[in-house]
């Protein structure tokens, strides 16, 4: 009879425990298939929450967490509906145990959402905030008569104190200085101040993945979950075009994850709050503490004005071009002609617009011109030249006069 007194307690407990597990089960079955549902194996880098991980091999992780959570609603369960606490009656006592425990494991899945740096400012002003109520008790004991007055006050303070040492601790934790801390932060400084976050621009362009190659860039390349959806969504169009760009976008980053030198991190962190995928990037920016690389005039503006750090690829071309000084002579085919009067645009092997005065004639010709100016723009560069008079510029050579001798 007592032992079934005492399963019954603790079939009840193990059900409110699977009901608090049963949608963080659901999480990762659906995370699951996201992970085969995408082509080319995208999401083999997938960092979600610790014990969610699609991957196989955190699925035995995920179980076992599941058995001991279980457990210690059980443990617990019993231990209170045969002590009796509070001189409560055993049914009490065991739904008082298990919505403890269940308490306490919710309070461990907010706790396993906070950065290090935040958990241990989090410890550091509690800790500060008991050591300042005790001090306050101490006062309290000596002015107030002792009492059920007195004991109130007391406890509230201790938990006045212990709650905003609690929040402000957790709130500033972000302004702790690593340096300061020695290797503690070690683990989380290269995944956070050194990541550079892809968006769908850069993917798409593919240079990227030169210049990681090369060695030019390092750190973590961070690609959120919106742009991969977005860069899917392109890729299932069906406009041929945009189709094409899509799965090129995603063999990019198949061919950066093969690579073993480059670093690829998919990443769940989303803002539900915000729409445009342009400000999302700019928020995960802010989060990690981390660059955003892009070839997007616009983005690359608005993130001057969040004040984010951003590494435009066209701004990189710009700069590996070859420096052009005025009075310099160089050869340019004609292409068409320009906006102005009389005018005509070339081109050179690295894309640099070329206009040339009075070349309107020279139309699909190679001419020689002189450099005049060269105008540098955000969007790239532009060089304005003159036709070298001493040059050869498309014209047949005409025939000078003829002296005639007697």
């Amino acid at each position: 009879m007592t032992s079934a007194c005492f399963l019954v307690p603790i079939r009840s407990s193990l059900l409110i425990a699977y009901s608090l597990f049963s949608v963080p089960c659901f999480s990762a079955l659906c995370s699951k298939h996201l992970t085969t549902s995408l082509p080319g194996g995208i999401l083999a880098n997938y960092t979600g929450p610790v014990g969610f991980s699609p991957v196989n091999r955190g699925g035995w992780l995920h179980m076992d967490l599941i058995v001991v959570r279980l457990l210690f609603v059980a443990l617990l369960a019993g231990v209170c509906f045969f002590l009796h606490p509070f001189g409560m009656a055993g049914w009490m006592s065991a739904a008082l145990g298990a919505g403890s425990a269940c308490a306490v494991i919710v309070f461990e899945f907010r706790v396993r959402a906070l950065t290090l740096r935040r958990l241990v400012g989090a410890v550091a002003g509690s800790v500060l905030g008991i050591l300042g109520a005790a001090l306050f008790c101490l006062v309290l004991r000596g002015a107030l008569q002792p009492g059920a007055t007195s004991a109130v006050l007391q406890i509230f303070v201790l938990l006045l104190m212990t709650y905003v040492g609690l929040l402000v601790g957790a709130n500033k934790g972000d302004l702790l200085n690593p340096a300061a801390l020695g290797t503690l932060f070690a683990a989380d400084r290269p995944t956070r101040r050194s990541a550079k976050v892809l968006d769908t621009s850069v993917i798409i362009d593919g240079r990227i993945a030169d210049i990681a190659e090369a060695g030019f860039i390092d750190g973590t390349m961070v690609v959120p979950e919106f742009v991969l959806r977005e860069l899917q969504t392109v890729a299932d169009s069906t406009d041929n075009s945009k189709r094409q760009r899509g799965r090129r976008g995603l063999d990019m980053l198949q061919r950066m994850q093969s690579n073993a030198e480059i670093q690829v991190q998919i990443v769940p962190d989303d803002f539900p709050s915000i729409r445009e995928v342009d400000l999302k990037l700019l928020e995960l920016a802010k989060k990690w503490e981390a660059k955003v690389v892009t070839n997007d005039f616009n983005l690359n503006k608005v993130a001057h004005l969040h004040h984010v750090d951003v590494l435009n690829i066209n701004d990189l071309a710009n700069a590996l071009k070859p420096v052009v000084l005025p009075g310099e002579k160089m050869t340019v085919l004609i292409l068409k002609e320009g906006k102005e009067f009389n005018q005509g645009v070339g081109y050179l092997d690295d894309g640099t617009m070329v206009v040339v005065d009075h070349a309107r004639k020279l139309i699909g010709r190679a001419a020689e011109i002189s450099v005049t100016s060269v105008l540098q723009t955000a969007s790239g560069k532009m060089i304005f030249g003159k036709l070298d008079e001493n040059g050869k510029n498309g014209d047949p050579a005409r025939p000078g006069p003829v002296e005639i001798v007697r």
